[in-house]
């Protein structure tokens, strides 16, 4: 089958991008108002954009119901525009997985997903936005950029703090991914498990070790 995604409605554009690019990892984004009101939501357009500076990235696609801009998008925008700026990327795992899923709920702007899903709110190091307590793993960030792509913004955040449970990282900083226990999401509620892994030597591929800078 050949398709030109011009012909397709919005909604089956969203249902083939994400049957087809899977698994995607989950970010529950941690975000505060300039009110101080804590919001978490889910976001599973979310990956890297770099390491040097150790950047990421996340989606905000569309609008609430009324319209208006989502409450994730409202915090993480420049305090000129009226947000905060900052944000905390929250990496899902197995043992909060439900909760995460209950982030997702269209609250007022006036209410926090914390008090929805029982999740706990833990200070941040560096920015204002809680991290959520259930997370082994969670980057506090800046916002860098917000890139507008029609009815998507693309949030870029400079990472300036890294919290990782000391069980899951050595000395030489790899991450121990049988302990994370990752969830990655696949189309509608379909989830998936990292747990199931294997390996290809690829380092053969690469006689020269990658210059990281």
């Amino acid at each position: 089958m050949d398709i030109n995604p011009n012909d397709l409605s919005p909604e089956y554009c969203y249902k083939l991008l994400t049957g087809c690019v899977v698994p995607r990892p989950i970010a529950v984004v941690s975000t505060i108002s300039t009110n101080g009101i804590a919001n978490l939501a889910p976001f599973s357009y979310f990956n890297i954009l770099g390491h040097a500076p150790m950047a990421l990235l996340f989606s905000v696609t569309g609008r609430k119901s009324d319209r208006s801009p989502k409450d994730s998008l409202r915090n993480v925008m420049f305090p000129h525009e009226g947000g905060t700026g900052e944000f905390v990327i929250n990496i899902t795992v197995e043992a909060y997985v439900n909760a995460m899923a209950k982030t997702a709920a269209p609250l007022p702007y006036e209410e926090s997903e914390y008090s929805l899903t029982n999740l706990t709110p833990v200070a941040s190091q560096v920015v204002r936005p809680p991290r959520v307590g259930e997370s082994p793993i969670a980057f506090e960030c800046k916002t860098l950029q917000i890139v507008p792509v029609g009815s998507a913004n693309i949030v870029i955040g400079e990472v300036v703090h890294i919290f990782v449970e000391d069980e899951l990282v050595n000395d030489g900083f790899n991450i121990n991914q049988d302990k994370l226990q990752a969830i990655g999401r696949m189309a509608g509620s379909i989830y998936c498990r990292t747990t199931d892994q294997f390996q290809i030597q690829d380092e053969e591929f690469f006689p020269v070790k990658p210059d990281f800078r």
